[in-house]
């Protein structure tokens, strides 16, 4: 295997935690370039006295002087800052860049990557939510290679890796699964009560915060068909939300002489992790295969779209177009935030989103800067929103 050189955008997060993991138990085929944290010192320092960087960056400027102290004794050097975070995603002395900072502050350090024409594990999602058309253009112009971490995505991907391209003249379409979050059986009436602490008891998978309350209602799994339609060249209507509480399931593809294969596996995000880190080939991730043989409970249900209205809408925005998709995240992003500071309600996240994209004039962005722009306005009437009480 080709021993490759790695960048980790997001180390302390829940993805960068588990692809180091993976990296750890194979020393001797991956090397670590650069890690970095938004504010997490305590732990970016450990990760970089275990894993000896050349760089660590910490996003917020403030706590440089804190990286450095906490570093010193260490051969790394410490950076801070949006453009530290895109020089070391662009450094030709990385070949890979694992992009796992959530939401839109990951968008110019994934486009960095991009443009120098890495391999770039995408977990962040917002990248192609965002700026799908601009990130595929640019993909294929500097030859960069997108591998997909999201477990539903890297399930799509491992299901057509060996099919011929273009994928859609095979595919009549693939299904995501969603495990329905902490509240799939909850009476929707008793969502009002909704805590944070609630929200983000993930009953299968261990993420953060913000992750964690956008599978409570199934934002995250709209804002993954908005994805899988850049990354597989889909329409929206071939790509297809169930729901499935135990998690083993994470996507299927359904071909066009009636054949479904589908790509299960315990859930542990160190599966595709591992998956992206050695494609072509494979790797031990540390996580054990299922055992059929005691039996595997595999239930598939219909979304019920009036409790998790988030789905709905994010399809809604990926038909009308590009400033509606970037409105449906940002607005996303504003009420998540104020619910998680306990500023609104559990069951207003969805009309803060609505109201957002009512707002929003819909037309195509043709620049990365637009598309912060365009970020930065429906932010604003996000916020509009929230003090009209929408």
């Amino acid at each position: 295997m080709q021993r490759r050189t790695i960048t980790i955008l997001g180390a302390t997060g829940s993805v960068g935690v588990s692809a180091l993991d993976v990296i750890a138990r194979h020393a001797d085929n991956y090397r670590v370039f650069a890690l970095t944290a938004n504010a997490s010192v305590e732990l970016l320092a450990e990760q970089c006295a275990r894993f000896e960087p050349d760089y660590a960056v910490i996003a917020d400027a403030a706590q440089l002087g804190a990286l450095k102290a906490r570093i010193a004794a260490s051969k790394t050097e410490a950076l801070a800052g949006a453009d530290a975070l895109s020089r070391v995603a662009s450094d030709r002395r990385c070949d890979t860049v694992l992009a796992g900072i959530v939401g839109a502050a990951g968008l110019t350090p994934t486009w960095s990557a991009v443009t120098a024409g890495k391999r770039v594990l995408l977990a962040n999602k917002e990248a192609l939510i965002m700026a799908g058309a601009l990130f595929m253009r640019e993909a294929e112009r500097s030859g960069a290679t997108l591998l997909p971490v999201d477990s539903e995505h890297n399930g799509v991907f491992q299901c057509l890796d060996r099919i011929e391209r273009p994928w859609s003249a095979a595919v009549e379409k693939i299904v995501l699964t969603a495990s329905g979050g902490p509240f799939l059986d909850a009476p929707p009436e008793s969502l009002a009560q909704v805590t944070p602490e609630q929200a983000v008891a993930h009953p299968n998978w261990e993420m953060g915060a913000k992750i964690s309350v956008d599978s409570a209602t199934m934002m995250n799994k709209g804002l993954e068909v908005i994805e899988a339609c850049w990354l597989f060249d889909l329409a929206p209507e071939q790509v297809e939300v169930v729901v499935h509480p135990q998690s083993v399931v994470h996507a299927m593809v359904v071909f066009r002489d009636g054949s479904v294969i589908a790509q299960m596996a315990r859930p542990d995000m160190r599966v595709p992790i591992a998956c992206a880190l050695a494609w072509p080939e494979r790797i031990d991730s540390g996580v054990g295969a299922l055992d059929f043989s005691r039996g595997v409970e595999l239930q598939l249900r219909e979304v019920d779209e009036e409790k998790f209205p988030c789905l709905p809408l994010a399809y809604r925005a990926l038909r009308a177009g590009e400033t509606a998709v970037i409105a449906l995240n940002a607005a996303n992003e504003v009420a998540v935030a104020e619910f998680l500071t306990g500023r609104l309600r559990f069951d207003r996240i969805a009309e803060v989103v609505q109201a957002t994209l009512d707002a929003v004039e819909t037309r195509p962005v043709k620049t990365l800067e637009a598309v912060i722009a365009a970020d930065t306005a429906a932010r604003q009437r996000a916020r509009e929103a929230l003090s009209a009480g929408a």
